[in-house]
């Protein structure tokens, strides 16, 4: 975390003695972005699905008083959608599958939150997202504990060297006891919980929260359907044991035990991956969701500088980009279909270091040519805003940014390109056809569309061509995003032909002939040029390697999902 610096005394300087002007200017806007850079924090929530990420998510944006009501107003007659899910499946499921950026101000501080997928069909877009922001929070079902989709991202924060702060949410439902809770933190993740709250009243009982910090109390009140910020009382430890009797005297009890554990927050330790703090709350009703969010502006890094260049032998990133640099960027994500309108493409692109002010010409790093900006908003949902201005730690929407993918490097003055976000390897594939061949131009746009957004991975050969390129995904829903957005956006409906591959391997242009001639193995072309082999099954694959071990045939990521 980088450290506020102390300029010390200031010393009158002589006139003939000052700097030039434009030396004092160059400074002072190097001063701006480092406290602006400070300001900021830029986080996802991670979880496994129905752990109730959209609600907090919903719930902190209603805590920073930027929604007048929460979304996720339960009962059938007056549910409605959350403002981070947006897409018509999304409401009718009731779960994330886009990736949306939310960003407010919170008292002296600008928070980025970016919600995430949580079905692990979309790992892949959850895992692009880990890549542009500096925290996670981690939520936790309190009556589950720790979900195998929950472990697989945190194993990605854990590569990426992202803290983690943990949420036990629900905690108004029967759950699992909150000591056992943290005993399984520990275990499974390998970070020693330091709880910062811990409950007054057992799982389904929520009472409020002992704060381990200050010894006091805070207890909630209920608002109808949780629609509204719920009172918070704070009572000293006196007061609170007359109000709750056993049930305040056995919270103390347990947090004088995590106590002598050593379970008291650390924020090098934090920082530095070893512990997580921990919130219990529950984002419905939204109890503990103030406390959240001032532990996010508290404890989570500011916007950091960025690792790029060529590796050292540890396999790391060997230069920094820091936050007063010239202006950089990386797009983590495209979306096409927000503006139901006009159709438009959203690349979100994480500003690393710099200024960014709209109408500025960037280079972009791939094609190394000019990219204006004259189209540049913030995002808050669906609902967007010209930007003029933005710092590290920001998300940018760059409208109709058709040159851009995901994973492209954009800057000013001084050249960089940022590591390419590694793509996940596919287990699903399918054949797309057109429904109605004489949209075969709406079809193939929409394909293409869908592409480069990450939707789904399409790969080509000769032998198919253009009129039945295969759809490849990580998981089978993918397949019905792309089928429902190519019929309601593109107009152009499409049938699918599930194919019997389940392993993909990266190979090249030497090796592709010779795994193209084994029996019930295919080899296609990514639109980025990559050469994939498909193969039915493990075994298949391991005997290609056997019989051809000086041939290329390389794993493409997958160790996260």
């Amino acid at each position: 975390m980088p450290a506020h610096e102390n300029p010390g005394p200031v010393i009158p300087t002589p006139t003939d003695a000052r700097p030039p002007a434009s030396q004092s200017a160059s400074q002072h806007a190097t001063d701006d972005v480092r406290r602006e850079a400070l300001r900021r924090r830029t986080f996802a929530v991670i979880s496994h699905p129905d752990a109730g990420k959209s609600t907090l998510t919903e719930a902190l944006a209603l805590h920073a008083q930027v929604i007048n009501e929460a979304g996720a107003v339960h009962g059938k007659a007056g549910r409605r959608a959350t403002v981070s899910d947006w897409m018509d499946m999304e409401k009718a499921r009731g779960i994330s599958i886009t990736s949306a950026a939310l960003q407010f101000a919170y008292g002296e501080h600008v928070v980025n939150l970016v919600d995430t997928p949580g079905h692990s069909d979309f790992s892949e877009d959850t895992y692009r997202v880990l890549s542009a922001v500096d925290a996670a929070v981690m939520l936790v079902d309190a009556a589950k504990g720790l979900e195998p989709q929950t472990l697989k991202l945190f194993r990605v924060c854990k590569a990426r060297g992202i803290p983690v702060i943990t949420v036990i949410n629900k905690w108004d439902r029967p759950g699992l006891d909150p000591l056992a809770l943290m005993e399984e933190i520990q275990d499974q993740i390998g970070l020693v919980p330091t709880p910062l709250t811990w409950p007054v009243g057992i799982a389904g009982d929520f009472r409020g929260v002992l704060d381990r910090r200050t010894g006091g109390y805070v207890a909630y009140t209920r608002t109808a359907g949780g629609a509204t910020r719920a009172p918070e009382e704070r009572l000293d430890a006196g007061a609170a044991e007359q109000r709750e009797g056993d049930v305040w005297t056995t919270s103390v009890e347990e947090s004088e035990l995590l106590a002598a554990d050593g379970a008291d927050h650390d924020q090098d330790l934090f920082l530095s991956g070893f512990t997580t703090p921990v919130l219990f709350a529950s984002a419905i009703l939204n109890f503990g969701v103030a406390t959240i969010l001032e532990t996010l502006v508290e404890l989570a890094p500011p916007a950091a500088p960025f690792h790029h260049g060529t590796e050292d032998a540890d396999g790391r990133p060997a230069e920094v980009r820091e936050v007063t640099a010239p202006f950089s960027a990386f797009v983590f994500k495209v979306q096409a279909g927000m503006d139901t309108n006009h159709r438009d493409r959203l690349a979100f692109a994480r500003v690393c270091s710099g200024v960014f002010e709209r109408g500025m010409v960037v280079v972009h790093a791939q094609s190394g040519r000019p990219f204006a900006t004259k189209y540049a908003q913030s995002v808050f949902g669906r609902d967007r805003a010209v930007l003029d201005t933005a710092y590290p730690g920001d998300i940018v929407g760059l409208v109709n940014a058709n040159a851009l993918k995901i994973g492209d490097t954009i800057y000013v003055d001084e050249p960089v390109q940022f590591p390419p976000i590694a793509t996940f390897a596919p287990e699903h594939f399918a054949v797309a056809t057109a429904v109605d061949r004489g949209r075969f131009k709406q079809f193939q746009r929409g394909i293409d569309q869908l592409d480069g957004e990450g939707v789904v991975q399409v790969l080509r050969s000769d032998l198919r061509g253009n009129q039945s390129p295969v759809l490849a995904a990580v998981g089978p829903m993918q397949f019905e995003v792309a089928s429902a957005r190519m019929a309601d956006e593109f107009g152009a409906a499409i049938r699918l032909e599930t194919l019997g591959y389940s392993q993909a391997r990266r190979t090249d242009a030497a090796s592709a002939p010779t795994f193209a001639g084994v029996r019930g193995v295919e080899v296609l072309e990514r639109n980025d040029g990559t050469l994939l082999v498909l193969a039915p099954d493990k075994w298949r694959m391991s005997v290609m390697e056997r019989d051809h071990p000086d041939l290329t045939l390389e794993p493409l990521l997958a160790g996260e999902r």
